[in-house]
C-alpha cells in the first residue's frame, strides 16, 4: 500500500517537478530577456542623443 513509491506513482510526480521547473525557467528567461531589451534600447537612445549631438 506504499504508493508513493509505487514506480507507477513516482513517474508522473517527477513529470510534473520537472513541468514546473522548465516552466519557472522560461519565466526566468522572458524576465531577463525584457531586462536586456530594455537596457539596450536606452543605450541606443544615449548613442543617438550623442551622435546627434555632436553632429550639431
Amino acid at each position: 500500500m506504499d504508493f508513493f513509491w509505487d514506480p507507477v506513482g513516482v513517474v508522473p510526480l517527477l513529470f510534473i517537478v520537472f513541468y514546473l521547473s522548465m516552466l519557472g525557467i522560461g519565466i526566468y528567461c522572458i524576465v531577463l530577456f525584457i531586462r536586456l531589451a530594455h537596457r539596450g534600447i536606452k543605450a541606443l537612445d544615449l548613442y543617438i542623443a550623442d551622435k546627434s549631438n555632436r553632429l550639431k
